[in-house]
């Protein structure tokens, strides 16, 4: 499903958005490394899709070069149709009942410490997949046990019960992307809801507290810095870890437009500010995505929460 035509059938009829030259400053150089040719056949080798493939990261070649790569279980077709999503939209096929398993096996044959397994919407499935995230987790621990595991869901909206299923199977860091202000949420991310999104992040803490938590937005779709400034307060008030910021990139001419490049001198302004705001980790930068550089993250966002712990002891 390479023609934007098939992957994007529901944004077919839209005027084409120009897709702007980018600066220097967020430019890749393509991926050409061994390591990264190696970590490719082994996602085909298991059949295993990829939120790096699907969603056009730009940090697919560094992240691969390091044999690590961000997992994207239930299919690559996605119920919603958000526009910014390079996601294939449509109609999902059933589940892959062996899925979780050679999730496990990828874990274990790159030997990996920290693990990020995503996945699309699954608006057609009666617990939006909650069951199959439940699976992938397990089927990893029983492989690796030592392994630290990242989960990146959707907003399981209408779908009782199926956030505490996800919960009581432990994840380490319990991630769900607001992705944007909520004044942009009819144009860039309709079929969800601002508010129940942050409700969502809110309850993992209620019902673990000990459990860490991490949200992220783009920015260059025509926010304002003040927006920004209110959705890391609502983060906040969500008790909400870490926060990623990262330039939007327009995927195809049928996407949201780019409204403007948001400058490095930007980004880390808002770093500071998330920082004074009470986040234990942020990652703000032009190419910061979800899931880039997340083992590191994740034993920087340990270490902070412990750095915190103690100082609240003195």
């Amino acid at each position: 499903m390479k023609d934007p035509a098939r992957r994007h059938p529901e944004k077919a009829h839209r005027p084409d958005n120009p897709i702007q030259r980018k600066p220097d400053w967020i430019r890749v150089k393509a991926p050409v490394s061994p390591a990264y040719n190696e970590t490719r056949k082994l996602m085909r080798e298991l059949d295993l899709t990829t939120v790096c493939e699907e969603a056009g990261c730009p940090n697919i070649g560094e992240c691969w070069a390091k044999k690590h790569a961000t997992v994207m279980i239930m299919g690559a077709i996605c119920t919603r149709a958000c526009a910014f999503c390079n996601v294939a939209t449509g109609r999902p096929f059933a589940l892959d009942p062996l899925e979780p398993e050679h999730v496990a096996t990828m874990v274990a044959h790159t030997g990996l410490q920290h693990v990020v397994i995503t996945s699309v919407d699954r608006d057609d499935l009666e617990d939006g997949g909650a069951a199959h995230f439940v699976r992938t987790i397990e089927a990893v621990r029983r492989e690796s046990p030592d392994t630290t595991i990242e989960i990146l869901t959707p907003d399981f909206m209408r779908k009782p019960g199926a956030l505490e299923k996800v919960v009581a199977a432990r994840p380490d860091v319990f991630n769900h992307n607001l992705e944007t202000v909520p004044r942009l949420y009819p144009a860039i991310r309709p079929g969800a809801r601002y508010f129940h999104s942050l409700r969502l992040l809110a309850r993992v803490k209620e019902l673990d507290p000990g459990m860490f938590t991490k949200s992220g937005i783009m920015v260059g779709l025509g926010e304002d810095k003040g927006e920004v400034g209110q959705v890391m307060d609502d983060m906040r008030s969500a008790e909400i870890d870490f926060i990623t910021i990262g330039q939007y990139l327009q995927p195809t001419a049928k996407h949201a437009a780019i409204d403007r490049f948001v400058t490095p001198e930007e980004f880390g302004a808002y770093e500071k500010s998330a920082y004074a705001k009470g986040f234990l980790m942020v990652s703000a930068s032009p190419l910061t995505r979800s899931s880039h550089h997340a083992g590191e993250d994740f034993a920087r966002l340990r270490a902070a929460r412990q750095a915190r712990l103690a100082a609240a002891a003195e």
